[in-house]
């Protein structure tokens, strides 16, 4: 019996320290997730301006992008040298581009970041023809001196009324 109490209780004190270590104070949280926006706020920007240097200095220089909604994985790296081009564009003016976010769910520590949500990438070419792509997103981020995206998991394309959904 001495045995089997020793047991449970190096059990109950070896994951009581986890549970009171991964909680945050709804204050921290505010901050963090103030912090978090202020992010996508500038990858907004750096989209609708056309500002591929600010845009590429979102992004870890290790990041990975999974593309699902094409079946495939790559360097994030890999990926930016592909979307300059339309950064270029945007920039001259020849077209008009921009992203917004909405989160379903926003996980995460002071330097540690899961975001669960939709993007909505709308783009107007110098012909006038429109296009709107509502893409599910999940992103991991990393904070060291600032927050960097460590993957962008596109996962599928999805609606205007699941994007409403997340006012």
């Amino acid at each position: 019996m001495k045995i089997y109490t020793l047991y449970i209780t190096t059990i109950i004190l070896a994951f009581t320290p986890l549970s009171f270590a991964s909680k945050e104070t709804t204050s921290d949280n505010a901050a963090r997730l103030a912090a978090l926006d202020t992010y996508w706020a500038e990858v907004s920007r750096c989209v609708k301006k056309g500002d591929f240097a600010g845009y590429k200095a979102t992004c870890h220089p290790d990041g990975v992008l999974v593309a699902g909604t094409r079946g495939e994985s790559q360097p994030l790296s890999e990926a930016l040298e592909r979307w300059e081009k339309d950064f270029i564009d945007a920039k001259s003016g020849a077209i008009k581009a921009s992203v917004s976010f909405r989160f379903s769910q926003r996980l995460g520590d002071d330097t540690t970041a899961h975001e669960t949500g939709i993007f909505l990438y709308a783009r107007e070419n110098a012909d006038g023809s429109k296009t709107k792509e509502y893409i599910h997103l999940e992103a991991l981020l990393l904070k060291r001196e600032t927050w960097k995206i460590v993957m962008e998991y596109q996962k599928s394309v999805t609606t205007k009324e699941d994007w409403d959904e997340l006012k």
